[in-house]
């Protein structure tokens, strides 16, 4: 079994490095970029786009 003060420590920097990249993306306006990129390429995949 593992120590958990000791094994738990990559998850949580791994864990926390994403967290601060998604709200760097958001208040970039990121998101939306995004979301129209991925509508765009749900509409030509059905036929629509």
């Amino acid at each position: 079994m593992r120590d958990v003060k000791q094994g738990n420590w990559p998850g949580i920097c791994a864990a926390a490095a994403g967290i601060f990249m998604m709200a760097y993306g958001i208040s970039r306006g990121e998101m939306q970029t995004v979301f129209a990129k991925a509508v765009n390429i749900c509409l030509e995949c059905i036929g629509i786009g």
